[in-house]
């Protein structure tokens, strides 16, 4: 018996290591890092995403917040970890663009990463204090126009989408505004309700309650068409911004160089996920819209991405290293 069952089991003890990790994979719980704190939008995000996909591929997900350094040291573990489809990362925009765009960091965005899959993204919107007699994108730009060095804008952070978003519609309307940055969304968004700045572009998920209060004015989404949160606030370039796109997005990376098979796999599940039709809705907490893309759509998306947000600090001269 013992001789029969050594011959049957010869041909898979010829396969080479990496064929048969693939055709048991997987085998063992998967490490799914997310780059923030435990609590807040991102980290609700990655664990609804696992528990999801637990199901699909029949094994566990372990979520593993590894806030601290804007991503970057998550970022880092993910490309040190071993290519075997055992470590993920939720890349979003700020890992994977916009703090690339601005500074020099230990690992590469683009090289150091497989991409996996997007999830969804959330737009940002132009919001202004609610006191100012402002209802539309082309009225802003007058005012702006109208009080050269008076108004000012607030944003999360130097670096941030909130501040790089700011800067591109500077950029494309010819307008100039003060950047007075914070340390959070949070403190932005009081000083914009209290009238110490005049406007800026929150995401819109952190956006939504002061909108619904009134304490803001919305007049613009960032996205390439009207939220469903919002349906009747514009996108910038129904308000006559052309080509305006700015959004925070979420997707799925591992480590470079990981093997095709189980790139697909888990690329498939993850599409498994985001047409279950109550998936959706899970994510409208967050004003999420998903974006369902194969690997190589995400990994052209991240690229476009990093490039446009690169130009866009060599034009307006952020460099945070500087």
């Amino acid at each position: 018996m013992k001789r029969r069952t050594l011959l049957q089991s010869a041909p898979l003890l010829a396969l080479p290591a990496s064929t048969w990790a693939q055709s048991t994979y997987p085998a063992k719980p998967i490490k799914y890092i997310v780059p923030v704190a435990a609590g807040g939008g991102s980290d609700m995000v990655g664990r609804a995403v696992c528990d999801r996909l637990s199901k699909v591929l029949g094994q566990s997900l372990v979520v593993e917040n590894l806030g601290g350094g804007g991503g970057v040291i998550a970022s880092q573990t993910t490309a040190r970890s071993a290519p075997d489809g055992y470590t993920l990362m939720q890349g979003y925009v700020s890992t994977h663009a916009t703090a690339p765009a601005t500074r020099k960091l230990s690992y590469d965005p683009l090289k150091d990463f497989t991409p996996i899959g997007m999830i969804g993204a959330t737009p940002n919107v132009l919001v202004v204090n609610a006191s100012l007699p402002i209802k539309d994108v082309n009225a802003f730009i007058d005012y702006v126009k109208k009080n050269p060095g008076r108004v000012s804008y607030g944003s999360a952070g130097a670096g941030s989408l909130t501040h790089l978003t700011a800067e591109l519609f500077k950029l494309q309307t010819d307008t100039f505004m003060v950047h007075i940055p914070y340390r959070g969304i949070a403190p932005a968004t009081t000083d914009v309700i209290a009238g110490q700045t005049q406007a800026m572009f929150p995401g819109l998920a952190a956006a939504l309650p002061h909108i619904r209060s009134g304490r803001v004015r919305p007049l613009a989404v960032t996205g390439n068409q009207r939220h469903p949160a919002l349906k009747d606030v514009p996108t910038m370039d129904e308000s006559g911004v052309k080509g305006f796109d700015a959004q925070q997005w979420y997707g799925i990376v591992g480590p470079a160089s990981m093997p095709a098979p189980i790139v697909k796999q888990l690329s498939d599940a993850l599409a498994q996920v985001l047409a279950q039709p109550d998936f959706r809705e899970k994510l409208s907490a967050e004003a999420i819209e998903l974006m369902p893309m194969t690997a190589t759509q995400f990994g052209d998306y991240m690229k476009k991405d990093l490039a446009r947000w690169t130009e866009l600090a060599r034009k307006r001269n952020i460099n945070l290293d500087a």
